[in-house]
């Protein structure tokens, strides 16, 4: 079946906290790219750029449906599947994947790029288009590194994409270079996978695996994943640019509102975000019982989530001036809701980690689609920026959740009958 048995082993607390402390890094990192952005320039440069991270967001999230389906695949794999069988290699199609990703983005950006790049627009496409073809390999390796149960390497390649970000984002800060320099900064991180490649012998064995069944198979399970994880990036990642899409000017206010969801959001979705292949390991591991598996991480989501909510109410405003000058001022309640918000869309994100290990796909894609439709319409309602921002964020989310729970509970209902039929039989 493959070059070498992947291991499947349980995901242990170990493997969390590895993966744990890289989040924690890449977090720091990414807040340090958005402190430095938020200070070298005015809130309607940063919106600018804040656009342009969010179009990034929405490109590399939709990749993530390649880490998705390669964990899965992967994690499922037992040694029992014949060498001569059909198989496929993730990695190889990830790069005929990211290659037509980037030669779509060149070709079709005439249509879209005056409506959501207003400055730098075309070294704003080519870094995009660069920066997703590296990602859709980096997400791949993340994905093969999660089923092998590498978490070393794979919190390594985390830590490197995001430390790659920061540094260009500091020489930016130093030398003076402006918007460009930011927008080098959010795609550096896309040749991580390179430097793990040369560097570690066991990220190079889990990059040359082959996983059983066609390259066909793999890519219709992969299209559902990168259509649902496209759906999530555009309320997870790419939030700016649909703000823009549904807004005639965002200007200086734009820039405050992108900067407070964007830091009002990080503190679970960054976390959860990294750990996919940890989630995704979780429940397929769980496979007869997920519901029940979504407890736990569901009860800690929630109570990160009250507390933030406190937490931004009190002390966001403050926080938000001391950190990048008086001209970001947002008032406590508009933080409180938009964390509130947060909560929603985590609790959204573990729902579809709980679908996607189940190979739910078109559920999967449903309620990640129903969710974005949701938040699109309710944005196009006749309110001011700041309201119709919560609204989206905090509705739009719901659609999705029940439209994954209704679906996970249908396999949990076949699961106890097959199960009842089987002691029936014994």
């Amino acid at each position: 079946m493959t070059d070498a048995a992947p291991s499947t082993g349980p995901v242990t607390r170990s493997s969390v906290a590895r993966v744990g402390v890289a989040t924690a890094v890449t977090a720091m990192c990414g807040y340090a790219v958005l402190y430095l952005a938020a200070r070298d320039l005015e809130p309607a440069g940063f919106s600018v750029f804040g656009v342009f991270w969010g179009a990034f967001g929405l490109a590399s999230g939709a990749a993530f449906g390649l880490l998705q389906e390669a964990t899965r695949e992967v994690r499922d794999a037992r040694a029992d599947h014949p060498p001569d069988g059909p198989h496929t290699r993730p990695m190889r199609v990830a790069a005929v994947v990211a290659v037509v990703a980037a030669m779509l983005i060149i070709a079709t950006s005439p249509l879209w790029v005056g409506h959501v790049f207003v400055a730098a627009q075309w070294l704003s496409v080519l870094l995009l288009s660069a920066g997703l073809a590296g990602f859709c390999l980096h997400a791949t390796l993340l994905g093969m590194l999660a089923g092998t149960n590498l978490w070393t390497q794979y919190g390594a390649l985390m830590v490197t994409d995001a430390v790659i970000r920061v540094l260009v984002a500091v020489a930016t800060f130093v030398v003076g270079w402006g918007l460009g320099g930011f927008l080098w900064a959010t795609v550096g991180g896309a040749i991580a996978w390179l430097l793990l490649l040369a560097c570690s012998p066991a990220t190079r064995a889990a990059a040359r695996l082959r996983t059983p069944g066609s390259t066909a198979t793999f890519l219709r399970g992969a299209a559902h994943s990168i259509a649902a994880a496209g759906a999530s990036a555009v309320l997870v990642m790419g939030f700016p640019v649909l703000l823009q899409a549904t807004s005639d000017d965002l200007g200086a206010t734009g820039g405050v509102v992108i900067l407070a969801v964007t830091l009002t959001r990080a503190p679970l979705l960054v976390p959860l975000t990294a750990m996919q292949g940890n989630l995704i390991a979780h429940f397929v591991d769980q496979r007869t019982a997920r519901l029940r598996a979504l407890i736990a991480p569901a009860a800690v989501v929630l109570g990160i989530g009250v507390v933030g909510v406190v937490a931004a109410g009190l002390l966001g405003p403050w926080l938000l001036r001391a950190g990048f000058g008086e001209q970001y001022r947002a008032d406590g309640a508009l933080l409180a809701w938009l964390t509130a918000a947060a909560v929603a869309i985590a609790l959204l994100t573990l729902t579809g980690a709980a679908t996607v290990a189940a190979a739910m796909h078109r559920t999967y894609a449903i309620g990640w689609v129903g969710a974005t439709v949701a938040a699109v319409l309710l944005l196009l309602l006749p309110l001011d920026l700041e309201t119709r921002t919560v609204v989206a964020l905090l509705c739009g989310p719901v659609v999705g959740i029940a439209v994954h729970l209704a679906g996970l509970a249908g396999t949990n209902d076949r699961a106890h009958i097959l199960r009842v039929r089987r002691r029936r039989t014994t």
